[in-house]
């Protein structure tokens, strides 16, 4: 069970758009009133971030982009659309449209240049990066209006940007009744508390070891949080709401 709750935006009548999609299939997006440049590496620099990656993962780009431009036709005085995706994402173009606003608009393909986007020449990171080649449900408004007139450093101060968002694992040993008690409880809690969207994805440790090893857990229940970082964990006691908001930063701690 995965709740995702997408971020409240409203669609400026002008902008750039840009979407960087993983191999896996999470999704990271910003949008921008002010057109302004360097979106790739915002965009890289967060999912390193959110994904505890070695590094941002700039060989996504171009192959697994995708941008929009609503732009003013000053003959016409009519809002004009261009959007463009390359092959390896025209098959998002639903969601796509669904976060850009643009009903069921056709992606254009991006221009293919051969050699590219070669699946075998990406596919030598998996090792590297293998959560890239994973689905976290992730999809992710970067928000970025409140530093674009002051954004000008290196990359790796670009990637601790602030995202609008919580990213959450909760892990169980199997789904009993008491597994669908916490799931409701904490789905209420969050629903109720958190200022901000949330993603919450149920990892099983008797059938997903690999996580539970990668997330250094060892016992059930466990919620971990894995955005904003620091990345915290709340072990055994998910019943107590005031441990969990203090773990989620969303309150001091008393």
């Amino acid at each position: 069970m995965t709740k995702t709750t997408p971020d409240d935006l409203t669609i400026p009548r002008l902008y750039k758009g840009i979407a960087l999609f993983t191999p896996g299939g999470d999704l990271i997006y910003c949008i921008d009133p002010h057109k302004q440049g360097r979106w790739h590496s915002h965009l890289c620099g967060a999912l390193q971030e959110i994904l505890d990656l070695p590094e941002p993962p700039h060989f996504l780009v171009p192959c697994y982009t995708a941008t929009i431009d609503h732009w003013l036709d000053h003959q016409t005085q009519q809002v004009r659309t261009f959007a463009e995706a390359y092959p390896a994402v025209l098959k998002h173009q639903v969601i796509l449209n669904a976060i850009f606003n643009t009903g069921d608009l056709v992606w254009q393909p991006a221009p293919w240049e051969d050699g590219l986007c070669d699946r075998m020449v990406l596919g030598t990171y998996r090792a590297a990066f293998p959560q890239l080649w994973e689905d976290h449900d992730l999809i992710v408004n970067l928000d970025l209006s409140e530093q674009i007139t002051k954004y000008h450093p290196p990359v790796k101060t670009v990637a601790k940007a602030p995202l609008k968002t919580y990213v959450l694992r909760l892990f169980v040993a199997g789904h009993s009744a008491n597994t669908e008690r916490i799931l409701q409880n904490l789905h209420e809690l969050l629903e109720r508390s958190l200022g901000y969207p949330y993603t919450m994805k149920v990892v099983d440790v008797l059938t997903n070891p690999e996580q539970a090893e990668i997330d250094q857990v060892s016992a059930t229940p466990t919620l971990v949080k894995v955005w904003p970082l620091p990345i915290r964990r709340l072990v055994g006691d998910l019943d107590n709401a005031g441990k969990i908001l203090q773990m989620l930063g969303a309150i001091d701690k008393v």
